[in-house]
């Protein structure tokens, strides 16, 4: 069995858990309400405020899908609780961002300012003036406009120039040796 699959999940206090047919599941929480489809042939049940997933088989594919099926239910629980954010930070002269209304403005050396919109449950939080705080409940969303925020002017590996998330460490390179 799978270690991570066989593992039950415990709903906290205010969470509700409904899983209608064709393994489609919603999870709802004080933050807000989520749904994903599964694999049919994983079965999760919901019992006395825990969450269980189990399998048909041990081929290698129903293995796969039993830990991962449990990680995301886990993930849809802990993002109505609390929530997900990936904070980044930018770094270079003249590099910066804004916030105006519900969009963030990044200036990162390109002629142009690039703009991002607040949508799909993501909102910003920009404490100063190069750091942006991506939050939300659904943890692949957060990941991924935090990606795309990241991709618009990675760091190089001279000056460590660009957006790069918070505790990131940069592998940095010699430049050109003088005469």
């Amino acid at each position: 069995m799978s270690r991570i699959g066989r593992a039950p999940i415990t709903l906290p206090a205010g969470v509700s858990v409904s899983v209608r047919d064709g393994n489609v599941v919603t999870v709802k929480g004080k933050l807000g309400e989520l749904t994903d489809t599964f694999n049919r042939r994983m079965s999760i049940a919901v019992e006395n405020n825990t969450v269980t997933v189990s399998r048909p088989s041990d081929e290698k594919e129903d293995r796969a899908l039993h830990g991962l099926t449990r990680t995301l239910i886990a993930n849809m629980v802990t993002g109505v609780t609390e929530g997900y954010s990936k904070r980044l930070e930018i770094v270079g002269v003249g590099y910066k961002v804004e916030k105006k209304g519900k969009d963030i403005v990044l200036n990162l050396g390109h002629s142009h300012p690039i703009v991002f919109k607040e949508e799909n449950g993501i909102t910003f939080d920009i404490p100063d003036s190069t750091t942006i705080v991506v939050k939300g409940i659904n943890k692949q969303n957060v990941g991924q406009i935090a990606a795309q925020i990241r991709e618009k002017r990675p760091p190089e590996p001279y000056l460590g120039k660009g957006v790069k998330y918070a505790g990131e460490k940069i592998r940095r390179k010699a430049g050109k040796t003088g005469k």
